[in-house]
């Protein structure tokens, strides 16, 4: 309920998993204590802000070695609008997904920030159409 609803008031909470107010209660703060809940925040409407576009980037670095990984993800993580980056396997070592306002506004960013990444080789990229399924919800019964 609280990955649906993070406003949801204890007295909702309880009456809707059928606890107590104060059981609800310990439970949520149980979770928020293990590190199972994480934080709490606002979905906001990109396009409405003028980043409408998401772009997913794939980058290959020069090397492998833990200081070239290391210092890219540094850097990366100091570029607003990638909002997700992954190290992942395959033909590609980064998977970025960038939240842009249009095709030249990636046009800056893919110049003045991806490609001077460190270590940065090679940088394929990749315009999503529209989203098919976007989900915020962890599948957890």
């Amino acid at each position: 309920m609280l990955q649906k609803d993070g406003r949801i008031s204890n007295v909702s909470l309880a009456e809707t998993v059928g606890l107590s107010e104060a059981a609800c209660l310990r439970r949520v703060r149980a979770l928020e204590k293990a590190g199972y809940i994480t934080g709490y925040a606002a979905r906001v409407n990109a396009s409405k802000l003028g980043l409408g576009s998401n772009v997913f980037v794939e980058i290959t670095l020069h090397q492998e070695q833990q200081r070239d990984l290391q210092a890219f993800e540094v850097a990366v993580a100091r570029v607003p609008e990638v909002m997700e980056c992954y190290l992942v396997t395959g033909q590609y070592d980064y998977l970025l997904r960038v939240v842009v306002r249009n095709l030249e506004d990636f046009e800056r960013i893919h110049r003045e920030a991806i490609t001077s990444l460190p270590g940065v080789s090679r940088v394929q990229t990749s315009f999503a159409l529209r989203a098919v399924k976007k989900e915020s919800s962890l599948p957890i019964g």
